[in-house]
């Protein structure tokens, strides 16, 4: 499980660990590992760290003293290093001591126009501008040479976290660094795992510097394949489909008949026994999965079901959406299902409830714009989760599942951007469901078949354009994937 803590506790575990140790101890060990890392970064770009050119964007405090010790550290290794110096009078003493006895050099960066040349000219730039507690975008004399990274050839390395983007929430708001690798110090912070931050960036190296983490203190949690490979039902000696579970799914219409049936292609690879479908697309579904219980009239007459999905295509179909909210068993509501799910009716349920809403169903639910959910993900999904009293998936670029008693939000780390498609959430919502039917909460289904539907995204698409029914089939492959671990 990858796990990822607010500024506040990682703050906190560094002046525990600071305490037990020698003064300036605990930097050494981060500027260690992000020397290590832009060395690396060097050998790929330049073919070599000596001869070749490094640009330190150093701002005040902590954040710029380790861009400053890895200067150093690089500059005898033979790298022409230079800091650009936003804030001469505050930058690290000490790291800029060590630099310049290692023959670095430094210039001010105030809007000089050599500064942004230098960064234009540069095989490596670092981003030591600003440390985790940063808040809103850069400041003003730090964009020319944010911009002059992003246009020029040289490879950017964050220290910490790219600058500009802030480590709780993940927004951005303002002008930002772009980095293609990160070096972050102790513990992942939220913003690096979640969008819009987690763009900027680029690839994440968590340097181990020791500090002691509680793990009932993390914000964030990111599923890998051994924790899911855990949570996945397996028939036993004993099991029937009944003890697997059953699934039903209210979903389609006249209009969205496709709907049910990409729904139904989901639950039917999810791990519970049989799925039961009602609704008008009966002969749709039995044409394309002859294995599925149609059964007529609403869901109240369906017969035995673990579990519900609702809403995939069910157009104006109130009736339905209010009949299985009135069920005693765990529900998933999606797409019309949330704009028909009276709100009283979702909060006054006893047994699970997961809704799985997209950006701008969230944002109608929420009374707000979409641009503003997809800005502040971690805070649109907490926020629905407590009003609906339900666990709540967000998809998205980011998809996070909050859970409807508080507690860590979970993060998907698959997927791919040919997922965005017609009735790819249709697929996830029958694949959620049937975990649901099979016995796992609400979090645990929804983030488990989050990440079985991203690595099946992956698999299917392999770069190009791929169709909803593609990432159903390639779910039994996902499925293998993660239990061969």
């Amino acid at each position: 499980m990858r796990t990822a803590y607010s500024v506040e506790t990682v703050r906190t575990a560094e002046r525990q660990e600071m305490a037990r140790l020698p003064e300036g101890a605990l930097m050494q060990r981060a500027v260690a590992g992000l020397a290590a890392a832009c060395a690396e970064v060097l050998g790929r770009v330049a073919g070599r760290v000596y001869g070749s050119r490094v640009v330190l964007l150093v701002g005040s405090g902590d954040n710029g003293g380790d861009a400053l010790y890895a200067g150093a550290r690089l500059a005898r290794r033979g790298a022409g290093v230079t800091a650009v110096l936003l804030a001469p009078d505050r930058a690290h003493g000490p790291g800029l001591a060590a630099l310049r006895r290692a023959g670095g050099r430094t210039v001010a960066g105030t809007g000089a126009g050599s500064a942004v040349e230098l960064v234009t000219r540069a095989d490596l730039v670092v981003d030591g501008i600003v440390g985790i507690g940063g808040k809103g975008g850069l400041r003003e004399k730090a964009v020319p040479l944010a911009d002059a990274a992003a246009r020029s050839r040289a490879a950017v390395v964050a220290v910490d976290l790219p600058s500009g983007v802030d480590a709780d929430t993940g927004e951005v708001r303002g002008a930002a660094v772009r980095a293609d690798l990160t070096v972050t110090f102790g513990a992942h912070k939220p913003g690096l795992l979640v969008d819009p931050a987690r763009e900027y960036a680029g690839s994440v190296r968590l340097v181990d510097i020791g500090l002691p983490l509680p793990g009932e203190a993390a914000e964030l949690e990111a599923l890998q394949h051994a924790d899911v490979a855990r949570l996945l039902p397996v028939p036993g000696a004993e099991s029937d489909k009944y003890r697997r579970g059953v699934v039903g799914v209210a979903a389609g219409s006249a209009r969205y008949p496709g709907a049910a049936v990409l729904a139904v292609a989901g639950a039917l690879r999810g791990g519970a026994g049989a799925v039961r479908y009602v609704g008008p697309a009966g002969d749709a579904v039995i044409a394309r999965f002859p294995e599925t219980l149609v059964s007529e009239g609403g869901p109240k007459r369906a017969g035995r079901v673990q579990a519900w999905v609702v809403g995939p295509g069910a157009g104006d179909d109130a009736g339905a959406v209010a009949e299985v909210l009135a069920a005693e068993v765990p529900v998933l509501i999606d797409a019309d299902g949330l704009r028909l799910a009276d709100a009283d009716a979702v909060r006054a349920r006893t047994a699970a409830t997961l809704m799985t809403p997209h950006a701008g169903e969230a944002a109608a639910l929420l009374g707000v714009g979409r641009e503003e959910v997809e800005g502040a993900r971690l805070a649109s999904a907490r926020e629905l989760a407590a009003r609906y009293g339900a666990t709540v998936l967000l998809k998205g670029s980011t998809t996070v599942v909050a859970g409807a008693d508080g507690g860590p939000v979970r993060v998907n780390p698959t997927g791919t951007s040919w997922l965005a498609t017609a009735g790819s959430g249709d697929v996830l919502s029958g694949l959620a469901g049937s975990l649901l039917a099979a016995g796992l909460s609400a979090l645990d289904a929804g983030s488990t078949a989050a990440y079985l539907h991203g690595l099946a995204g992956r698999f299917a698409a392999r770069g190009a354009p791929v169709g909803a029914h593609d990432v159903a089939a390639a779910i039994p492959r996902a499925w293998r994937d993660v239990q061969e671990g």
